[in-house]
């Protein structure tokens, strides 16, 4: 199954690309954390703060990146956050309704 990853590059910024997870294999994680923001929200210039999964449940999220590249989160999106160092990226809650979504660290 592809997936989008989010990642940092040799030049310090963060890029897309896509990814295959493999399906129906267990992988390591740290546990789950079940998160909301409303409609608006903004956070600005982050990196992630651990390599994680980001699973939108409900409504719409948005990432920036500094090349201007902006790409949209829908409920069963998934994305694999690897952006750990560098500037980082602007996440947006862009729906009429809170974004709900998951994230499960990776050990």
């Amino acid at each position: 199954m592809k997936i989008a990853r989010l990642y940092t590059g040799k030049d310090g910024h963060s890029h897309f690309d896509e990814i295959d997870v493999e399906a129906k294999q267990l992988q390591p994680t740290e546990g789950i954390v079940f998160r909301e923001e409303p409609p608006g929200h903004v956070q600005d210039w982050h990196p992630a703060p651990r390599r994680q999964y980001v699973i939108t449940l409900s409504g719409e999220g948005e990432i920036e990146l500094s090349d201007g590249t902006r790409r949209r989160f829908g409920a069963g999106d998934i994305m694999l956050a690897d952006d750990t160092t560098g500037r980082g990226h602007i996440t947006r809650v862009v729906s009429a309704q809170p974004r709900r979504y998951v994230t499960i660290p990776l050990k």
